[in-house]
């Protein structure tokens, strides 16, 4: 059952009021994806945990007052819009679904994810340098290098031995 709406209309106007489009349903995914197949996309998968309010969508802001942009900006909302989340996890075979969630997608192919892991525990500010290495790196006409990243660095995360397993995202 979906969260209600007036629940989570705050936290998608803080994507839409960026600019970043909202697919509501498996058909807007589909055009959205069909619009940048020769192109770069990047998709929000949105959500009502305090990561996605305190670190991904605030990186999100961040990241779209630089410079470089990919062809599109696009959001849909787990929780929320259970059909058109689906079909955009289809385009991200393999890779665990989680919530919140940032891909870059270059010809349909996603290219640099920020999964939720990736997220939680770590600044806005940490998770927009990610994202803006990502799209300077993928965003452009020219040849993307052989050892362009696909995700952030882990091995520079501090992760506490004191905090329980059971506390820290699975990997």
């Amino acid at each position: 059952m979906p969260y209600p709406e007036q629940m989570v209309q705050p936290m998608r106007e803080e994507l839409t009021r960026l600019g970043v489009k909202e697919l509501k349903t498996a058909e807007e995914v589909d055009q959205a994806f069909d619009e940048t197949k020769d192109g770069t996309m990047v998709l929000v998968i949105n959500s009502v945990c305090g990561c996605a309010a305190g670190n991904a969508r605030p990186a999100v802001a961040m990241v779209k007052q630089g410079d470089t942009h990919p062809d599109a900006y696009t959001t849909v909302f787990a929780g929320q819009d259970l059909e058109a989340t689906d079909r955009a996890r289809e385009h991200l075979a393999g890779i665990p679904p989680s919530s919140p969630f940032i891909a870059l997608f270059r010809n349909g192919d996603p290219v640099y994810v920020i999964q939720r892991k990736h997220i939680e525990g770590r600044t806005a500010n940490a998770i927009a340098s990610d994202l803006r290495n990502a799209i300077d790196t993928y965003c452009t006409d020219g040849d993307i290098p052989a050892d362009a990243p696909s995700q952030p660095n882990e091995s520079g995360r501090a992760q506490s031995d004191n905090v329980p397993s059971s506390f820290r995202s699975i990997m």
